[in-house]
């Protein structure tokens, strides 16, 4: 890949990597280090990617990057949790918080997959490219993780008064 096609690959992609990772860890400021991350990491490897597959590159260097994210921020919370033992008071909370809410409670393989193909649009073999999954893990993942969504709304409906 040339730098002007590094660059077109910046200027394509930088906005659905940051919206993606925003909807994953619900961080801007994280997620803007992560995009920079992600395109540091594809500036390494700028030789040995094709521009044609610029794309699905980038989308699978962020979502390991992403996870390793994760992965870090988890050991710091759980040390902070020993830390802290207050416990988070659910309040009232509308219809999307009320979503956003449920998607955090989703392990992080089946919140990604949500989020990539309702968010984000892909389909099922891109899922599974950027994921490392077949077609039908993918198929799988997206049934269970939409059934848990499902039931966590309608059993949490009491709390979150904008969801009948």
């Amino acid at each position: 890949m040339t730098i002007q096609e590094f660059n077109k690959t910046v200027d394509l992609y930088s906005d659905n990597l940051f919206r993606f990772f925003v909807k994953n860890i619900s961080d801007r400021e994280a997620s803007q280090d992560l995009v920079q991350e992600s395109f540091t990491k594809m500036w390494a490897k700028v030789r040995d990617v094709e521009f044609a597959k610029s794309k699905s590159y980038l989308f699978t260097v962020g979502y390991h990057t992403m996870i390793d994210h994760i992965r870090a921020k988890k050991r710091r919370d759980n040390y902070l949790a020993l830390q802290d033992a207050e416990k988070y008071e659910e309040k009232d909370y509308d219809l999307k918080d009320a979503l956003d809410h449920a998607l955090n409670q989703l392990p992080q393989i089946q919140k990604s997959v949500v989020l990539l193909r309702d968010y984000e649009g892909y389909s099922y073999e891109e899922i599974g490219q950027l994921a490392n999954l077949s077609e039908s893990q993918v198929k799988v993942y997206l049934f269970r993780a939409r059934k848990t969504l499902k039931d966590k709304l309608l059993l949490n409906k009491n709390k979150f008064p904008a969801v009948r």
